[in-house]
């Protein structure tokens, strides 16, 4: 059995949604392959400087500051972080390379930003011939020092073209960048639904005949849902909006303490969001690469916004968006009542709707098979997993 050890962290949901898609997609697939999550965090604790100072983990402060939409400046935090990591260069890589001796792995995937020159070098003072993979979580890096780091011994799988173009433009080779078709999600966002979004309207209290919204501000929740949820209700519209607070209880309990007159369904945390999905017409959200690539896989147009406080590595995802077509893109969530408006026209909504229905996004399948070339597994052994993958969607 083949050993592959996958780094990721809790600074935002995506990370790990991220580490255990790709972890749950290749035992579906039966390869021949034991796949360990390794929390980046955990491992570094004790050189993460900003606990020291705080009493609060980087992902920790991270999380706040989402929920909390203490974003504005975000940039300039960014560069702080990231010069603060430059300095604990030598320990953090040695810290590393001695985890590594311990725990070997014949392949190392990194799903998280800022990290990776420290994680390669480590990684490649240990084991110079086996591979190391980024798999980029974002729509597109942001340089300098953020995903994409100029050593040539990093393996860099992009789900978009900007980032493989970006990839290509710091010095890597097209032997070390590969191009899926969008943004690795959970497998179970791909489970053929023919459930009737009608009757999960009817099961969560909503009405039937009602355009809905379903309104994500990822796994942390935001306090501005609480204000968007205001806006739609002051204006009266002809709308019913599904909530989605994550495990911000504090904004959860807020909401249910009103008694709104329009329709709402409020949920807390809950990994069903695939299946909410199915009873909405379209997303309501911040411009986050999974919440975009969740709506995309669920044929949902999105309603985002982008301004200076959006932070800064999700502002292109709001260019990709109308690009390709598939939404509107506000300056501020103050003019959702617009908006919103211009979602619910019939002509339009048909537009978005076909640009959604063109996108494709497969990465999830993708990246196992890129995998298994680094591996130099022989196309015997990745039929094998396709054949297992298309009997357990079967049954």
């Amino acid at each position: 059995m083949r050993k592959i050890h996958v780094v990721f962290h809790d600074g935002g949901g995506g990370h790990r949604n991220a580490a255990v898609a790709l972890q749950t997609v290749i035992s579906q697939q039966q390869r021949d392959w034991q796949v360990e999550l390794i929390q980046f965090q955990d491992l570094t604790d004790r050189l993460d400087v900003l606990r020291k100072l705080t009493g609060i983990r980087i992902q920790q402060q991270y999380n706040i500051l989402l929920q909390n939409g203490w974003t504005l400046g975000s940039t300039y935090l960014l560069r702080i972080l990231q010069a603060t990591i430059r300095l604990f260069h030598g320990p953090l890589v040695n810290l590393l390379e001695r985890f590594w001796r311990e725990k070997p792995a014949e392949l190392l995937i990194s799903v998280i930003p800022h990290f990776n020159r420290q994680i390669c070098e480590s990684w490649n003072r240990v084991y110079p011939s086996r591979p190391f993979v980024t798999i980029i979580t974002d729509l597109a890096d942001f340089p300098p020092r953020f995903w994409i780091e100029p050593v040539k011994e990093q393996y860099v799988i992009a789900g978009t073209e900007k980032a493989a173009e970006q990839a290509r433009a710091i010095g890597h080779d097209d032997a070390h960048v590969f191009l899926t078709s969008g943004m690795i999600l959970r497998p179970d966002f791909y489970v053929e639904d023919n459930s009737d979004p009608i009757a999960l309207r009817r099961e969560m209290g909503l009405r039937e005949d009602v355009p809905t919204a379903i309104v994500l501000f990822g796994g942390h929740g935001s306090k501005v849902m609480y204000d968007i949820t205001e806006k739609l209700e002051a204006a009266s519209l002809t709308l019913q909006l599904i909530l989605i607070c994550g495990r911000n209880e504090e904004l959860a309990a807020k909401l249910r303490a009103r008694p709104w007159k329009m329709p709402v369904h409020i949920v807390g945390f809950t990994k069903e969001v695939h299946r909410l999905m199915r009873a909405a017409d379209f997303l309501i959200g911040k411009p986050g690469p999974g919440s975009i690539a969740e709506a995309m896989v669920r044929k949902l147009p999105v309603l985002i916004e982008c301004n200076a406080w959006t932070l800064p590595q999700e502002r292109y995802n709001a260019e990709w968006v109308k690009e390709k077509g598939v939404g509107i893109v506000l300056k501020s969530f103050g003019n959702v009542v617009e908006g919103v408006k211009r979602m619910l026209d019939p002509a339009t909504l048909a537009k978005f709707r076909k640009s959604v229905a063109a996108q494709n996004n497969r990465a999830v399948f993708e990246i196992p098979e890129i995998l298994a070339k680094l591996l130099g597994e022989s196309n015997s052994t990745t039929e094998h997993a396709a054949r297992a993958t298309v009997e357990a969607e079967a049954r």
